[in-house]
Formats: structure tokens, C-alpha cells, sequence
């Protein structure tokens, strides 16, 4: 089992200035520890109640932060779990994604969604469309990555992105290309999108136990209807381990153990606590190497 971690939270003692360090003490510990992957939300409003948190509370750029986190690694993936459609422009977004691939010598994930934080969208004056025209954006976004990366130069025409000579250099150092991850669980489109076009998904661990075997399942259905492979796709988890508070070594193990049994191949925590640096040491010295094999 790999295991990852997000950090959503920049509200550290301290203030402004103490961002920066912590996050160089929190990532440079991270990889040290042998967490496989890193990963930010993308948001402009932190997510209400987060961990206690109000919208206004610290936030930062997705891929700017994760352009710091480059440079501070050499051997986690990186990835912002995940970008909402709507904040950048697909042609945008993929020179960026290819940019941050070859800056971290070729360890990007390309996280994608259809985007939900209406109010955020709102408050900064970003269009919101409907729920239906957001999944077409999403298509159109993996759509236009497939066939970026499938040359060095190309024209594309979707629903509501048109990119008439489009190019792709300098290429990618990912082979053949940044994984593509979506997230969300939704039956009909978002889980018949990751078998069409993904190389992993993500699901919360919050829509419980069930659920994420379900969304696993319906997952597989789709596989077969498009003849996809469907041990080709890396199943993430997102988890939360708050080590100060209710969860126990042993609790977290079991539960990597489960979400194992039920086909996930990648964890990535939450951890309310990570500032205090203690918890990555606990995750390097006792739960990574014991799920290491499972």
C-alpha cells in the first residue's frame, strides 16, 4: 500500500511568516518518512469547518505551492487532489501540469473534478454553471489532455473549449504522461470518465464503507463495458488520521488493511495535527513500513 499525504490546512502559529518553514519542515519530513505522494486541496475559501476552520482562514494557490514542494523533494508524486474545472483554462491548466512534471523530474498527477464549492466561486467572481456543464468541462479538460499528450502539437474542438494549434513543449517527463486522477464517486459520469480516460481515481473516505465499495464496483462495470483494464487504475482513498486525537497506530493500520481488501492502492491522509511534525515520525516508524506489503 502507498501512502500519502494532503496538506489542506496553512493555519499555522505564527501567522503569514511561518508558513513557508512549516510547510518545508512538514514536506521535506514527509519524504524523508517515505510518504509516496503529496498533495494540496484547490481552493481559493478554506472548506467551513475543516478541522475546525472558517472559509477565511489561510489559503493558498494550488500549483504555485506545489511548484515550492518541487523544489524542496526528489522522490514524492505530487498533485493537487483535485483541480476544479473552473478555475483555469484547460490549455492553461495543462501547461501548468506539464510545467510542475518537469520541474519535480517527472512526479505529477494531473487531479481533476468537476469543482463543488459554489460559494467560494461566487465570492472570488468565478462562473459556476450548472452541474451538467461542469461535467461536460470535465470531459472536454480530459479530452484536450489526451490529445496534448499524444503529440507535440494539435488543434482541439470540444463543447466549450476550442484550441486551435495547441503545443506541447517542452514535453512532460512523465511516461507517457502525468497520471490523471479524478475524483468523486458519481455513478453514471464521474466513474465512467475515470475508466475511459484516468489513471486513478479517489474517493473519500467519508461516503463510508459501502459506498466506496460500491463506487469501486460500479467502477469495475464501466471497465468492462469499455474494455478497459480495470487493474490499470490506481484506487486512492482520502483519508483523515489525527493521531492526537481518537486514532491509535493500531486503528490506522486496520483501516489501510480494509481499504486494501476492498482494492484500494493508495491512501492519502488528512492529518489535523501535522504541524507538529510528530505524527509524520509515527507514520515513517510504525504504519508505513507495517502496511508496506499489504
Amino acid at each position: 500500500m502507498r501512502i500519502g499525504l494532503q496538506i489542506p490546512s496553512f493555519k499555522y502559529p505564527g501567522g503569514t511568516a511561518a508558513i513557508r518553514p512549516k510547510l518545508k519542515e512538514i514536506v521535506t519530513t514527509a519524504e524523508a518518512s517515505g510518504f509516496y505522494s503529496l498533495w494540496v486541496m484547490d481552493h481559493y475559501y478554506q472548506i467551513k469547518g475543516m478541522f475546525g476552520e472558517a472559509y477565511s482562514d489561510p489559503m493558498l494557490e494550488s500549483y504555485t505551492t506545489l511548484g515550492y514542494f518541487a523544489g524542496l523533494t526528489e522522490k514524492a508524486y505530487l498533485g493537487v487532489l483535485v483541480t476544479g474545472v473552473i478555475y483555469r483554462h484547460p490549455s492553461v491548466l495543462l501547461k501548468m501540469v506539464n510545467t510542475l512534471d518537469i520541474l519535480s523530474g517527472g512526479r505529477a498527477y494531473l487531479g481533476i473534478g468537476a469543482a463543488w464549492y459554489e460559494e467560494e466561486a461566487i465570492g472570488f467572481g468565478i462562473p459556476y454553471p450548472p452541474t451538467s456543464e461542469r461535467f461536460e468541462q470535465l470531459e472536454d479538460n480530459l479530452r484536450l489532455a489526451k490529445a496534448v499528450w499524444a503529440s507535440d502539437e494539435t488543434s482541439f474542438e470540444g463543447k466549450h473549449v476550442s484550441a486551435p494549434a495547441i503545443t506541447n513543449n517542452p514535453r512532460p517527463l512523465s511516461n507517457p504522461h502525468p497520471r490523471i486522477m479524478i475524483g468523486g464517486t458519481g455513478p453514471n459520469k464521474t466513474l465512467r470518465m475515470v475508466a475511459q480516460y484516468a489513471d486513478a481515481c479517489n474517493i473519500g473516505e467519508w461516503v463510508g464503507t459501502e459506498n466506496m465499495q460500491k463506487s469501486l464496483d460500479t467502477l469495475k462495470g464501466h471497465c468492462e463495458t469499455l474494455g478497459r483494464d480495470y487493474d490499470s487504475i490506481e484506487k486512492t482513498a482520502l483519508c483523515t488520521a489525527h493521531l492526537s486525537g481518537d486514532d491509535t497506530v493500531e486503528s490506522l493500520i486496520n483501516r489501510v488493511k480494509a481499504l486494501a481488501a476492498m482494492g484500494f492502492t493508495h491512501v492519502i491522509f488528512n492529518m489535523p495535527d501535522v504541524a507538529e511534525i510528530t505524527p509524520l515520525e509515527t507514520f515513517a516508524r510504525e504504519i508505513i513500513p507495517a502496511v508496506a506489503e499489504v
